[in-house]
């Protein structure tokens, strides 16, 4: 889908991405550049609200003995290595 950059470099985003993606207003996007391409990559940020619904009772059936904060800094090491994105945590 194409669409055009408007004034203080505004860009809107084609409703079906929205609706693919569940982006609603609030939301930020984190942009970056690929390296060595005319490419962006836009990361959807939902709004606190939705984080802390997504985050609500995650902890109810974490396995006993299992390390969380290891998982996570391995994850946003690989990330930070390979470009990866984070692994959902169960």
């Amino acid at each position: 889908m194409i669409t055009t950059v408007i004034t203080r470099d505004m860009v809107s985003i084609p409703a079906a991405i929205a609706r693919e993606h569940g982006i609603r207003p609030g939301y930020k996007l984190d942009w970056s550049s690929i390296v060595g391409s005319d490419d962006l990559r836009g990361r959807v940020i939902p709004d606190r609200s939705a984080l802390a619904q997504m985050l609500y009772g995650i902890g109810r059936d974490v396995a006993p003995g299992r390390d969380l904060i290891a998982e996570l800094d391995d994850a946003r090491e690989a990330e930070d290595v390979e470009g990866l994105p984070l692994p959902k945590l169960a």
